[in-house]
């Protein structure tokens, strides 16, 4: 039986330096367990084939769609259904847990200069 160390996504989120670059935690089957540290505007985008779920740990974390606004606190989660349009904002900072498919692109197909690519994401924490 394959056992991982026992870790604190919040811990691990505190302690990254830069906004919206996801870092890989662990794999879960087909997903990955990311967190990241979040302040400002992320980039309007959607994931066509894969549903991306949000856990806030720490601040208040929104997600902009076409037709409502969803605002999460620390505690809450939301799964972003996939093909639909979104825009993940952090007014304040905040700490969030993702978990993603293997496939998931951070910004799907937009590219900005907060994307970052899954070779970026598995780095060492």
């Amino acid at each position: 039986m394959f056992t991982t160390p026992a870790i604190s996504p919040k811990q691990v989120a505190e302690s990254l330096d830069e906004f919206w670059s996801p870092r890989v935690l662990g794999e879960f089957d087909d997903s990955y367990i990311k967190v990241a540290k979040v302040k400002g505007v992320l980039a309007w985008h959607n994931h066509e084939f894969e549903d991306e779920l949000f856990y806030v740990l720490k601040g208040q974390f929104k997600i902009e769609m076409h037709d409502k606004t969803v605002v999460l606190n620390p505690g809450e989660m939301y799964i972003v259904p996939k093909g639909v349009m979104h825009n993940p904002i952090a007014e304040d900072e905040c700490l969030i847990m993702l978990i993603e498919k293997k496939s998931t692109k951070h910004t799907g197909d937009v590219v900005t200069e907060k994307t970052r690519a899954l070779d970026e994401q598995l780095r060492p924490i």
